[in-house]
């Protein structure tokens, strides 16, 4: 069954990034204990990339020239002009996140829908019933401020644990169902 899951990384105080979009503090984690086979063994199930103009901004600054998806079908939530790098599967979208929701499902085909981030845009899949999966990497740092997790306007229903487990250095992986009762295995 198709899933639309938010892998994401976050500080232990609920932060994506600093309010600056500095992720040092997450960086300084690179190569950790079962961080990359939990990464390939995610990106495995995944058709279809959703990402937001910033999200999508800022892996061009910091990897120019490296499209780190190739292969994948993504979409960029965006109200600026952008180009897609050489071969990559880019399409540049604005407007209400349900309007594209058969276009990313037909991407996706029978794998499921990363929404990449940011928070901003997890929070519209969330709050338009869509989000199926947080899978949340809780890291070991306090940040105090900067971009949240899943900005949403109001409490949600209580989330479904499906799994946790620790990996190295101190980094916590959880994985939340927002519709409680769905398999987690998808």
């Amino acid at each position: 069954m198709q899933r639309i899951q938010y892998f994401v990384a976050a500080s232990l105080d609920g932060f994506i990034a600093t309010p600056t979009d500095d992720l040092g503090w997450l960086l300084q984690f690179d190569g950790f204990e079962g961080g990359a086979d939990s990464y390939n063994d995610f990106m495995a199930a995944v058709g279809c990339i959703v990402m937001g103009g910033e999200t999508y901004a800022w892996l061009m600054e910091h990897e120019p020239g490296a499209w780190p998806y190739s292969g994948t079908a993504c979409y960029v939530f965006t109200h600026h002009e952008h180009r897609a790098p050489d071969g990559a599967d880019i399409t540049f979208i604005r407007g209400d996140v349900r309007e594209f929701i058969a276009d990313f499902r037909q991407a996706a085909g029978d794998l499921n829908i990363w929404v990449v981030g940011g928070g901003n845009l997890a929070a519209q899949f969330a709050e338009a019933g869509l989000l199926d999966e947080i899978i949340l990497s809780v890291i070991p740092v306090v940040l105090g401020e900067g971009k949240r997790l899943l900005p949403m306007k109001g409490p949600t229903p209580p989330l479904e644990l499906a799994a946790s487990r620790m990996l190295g250095r101190g980094i916590v992986e959880l994985r939340y169902l927002l519709r409680p009762g769905a398999d987690p295995q998808s």
